[in-house]
């Protein structure tokens, strides 16, 4: 039994992680005017960023279609696969869940599971890590959805943007909201638990990153966590110093988001996923 793990590029893993644990990665898709763009593959975060303020008219983003899953689910299968898990970023926010359906659905030559992860980023990153390391150790497609079920109950994402605009611009925000946050300078903080989103306003930087640092004391101690950026190393190195105490032992990434999510996010955004530790 052989059963290897594909996500998408929302997942935002680090290349050595995803060649580590031997994950397919399959990447969205942005449109730049007559332009289009693999994510993670035909464009780099650091120009993305600096030419998203002037883009006109904005990017948008969509998955790729049932035919990009099926060639990879083929390839697998031809590497030895005799099952595939498909884990992708949650279907709330995006229709990337129903096209790995819809691919698995008429693809015949191995048994393929679609999960939807109910999050975003890492929140999806960890869950591949997470299954493609059970897999490897030999647990059952079963197994290993019960731990990434058990593992979802346990994920938080929460990030701060810069500014409202880039919501309201990528059609994710009402335009009445988007405009009463930018007269009144809010920063608007996002939580995203179990594929629903929730959403406040911050007035000041310093605010809103105190507040990512007590939403991490909230839902600690903390398994696992991974800092979160959009072309803001500074930011994101102010959050890490804040939450120092918090932060767990071993390896936390430090993420610049991919650009299929800075899309939404703009520049100067900052946050976590963090994974509860187990109780008792």
């Amino acid at each position: 039994m052989t059963i290897r793990i594909v996500t998408d590029s929302t997942c935002d893993l680090p290349e050595a992680a995803v060649v580590a644990h031997n994950i397919s990665v399959i990447p969205m898709m942005i449109q730049i005017g007559e332009q289009s763009f693999r994510d993670g593959v035909d464009i780099s975060r650091r120009s993305f960023y600096e030419c998203l303020p002037d883009c006109d008219p904005y990017p948008t983003t969509g998955a790729p279609g049932p035919d990009a899953f099926r060639e990879v689910y083929t390839r697998l299968a031809s590497e030895g696969a005799t099952e595939i898990l498909s884990i992708h970023i949650a279907a709330s926010l995006s229709g990337v869940y129903d096209v790995a359906r819809a691919a698995a659905r008429s693809f015949t030559d191995v048994p393929v599971s679609v999960f939807d992860s109910r999050q975003v980023s890492l929140g999806i990153g960890f869950q591949a890590e997470t299954a493609a390391k059970a897999a490897a150790s030999g647990a059952t497609l079963e197994q290993i959805l019960e731990l990434l079920k058990e593992q979802t109950a346990r994920t938080h994402t929460a990030a701060v943007l810069d500014v409202f605009e880039y919501l309201q611009r990528s059609g994710r925000l009402n335009r009445a909201v988007a405009g009463l946050g930018a007269m009144l300078r809010f920063k608007p903080l996002l939580r995203i638990y179990n594929g629903e989103v929730k959403a406040e306003s911050m007035r000041t930087r310093q605010g809103a990153t105190q507040k990512l640092v007590e939403i991490m004391e909230e839902i600690g101690p903390l398994e696992r966590v991974a800092l979160l950026h959009s072309h803001a190393p500074a930011l994101v190195e102010q959050l890490q110093q804040r939450a120092h105490s918090l932060l767990p032992l071993g390896e936390v990434f430090v993420v610049d988001i991919t650009p299929v999510i800075g899309v939404h996010t703009g520049p100067g955004a900052v946050g976590f996923v963090g994974i509860a530790a187990k109780k008792g």
